[in-house]
């Protein structure tokens, strides 16, 4: 067992920040990609907030983590977007 695997005991809730250039496209493509991954989003799930100046967005999806292999996999597809400029 890795170390992460140590820390994270899993099913739990996992928040997951995507950031992007401000529009509501980000928003939109965040949560299909996350859906992918995961069968329920709950009511409250995605927040968004744009940044001081206005001009990038910070996307984030709490969800309800099954695996450490299902977040890679979050992680890999929000990474490979164009419209993502960064995920935590």
């Amino acid at each position: 067992m890795s170390d992460q695997e140590d820390i994270l005991k899993f099913p739990c809730r996992f928040p997951i920040k995507a950031m992007g250039m401000n529009s509501i496209e980000l928003d939109i493509h965040v949560v299909e990609i996350i859906r992918r991954h995961v069968n329920d989003l709950h009511e409250g799930a995605v927040t968004s907030r744009p940044s001081k100046g206005g001009k990038y967005t910070s996307v984030t999806v709490t969800i309800i983590a099954t695996s450490k292999q299902q977040l890679d996999a979050i992680y890999q597809d929000l990474t490979d977007s164009p419209l993502v400029l960064m995920a935590l």
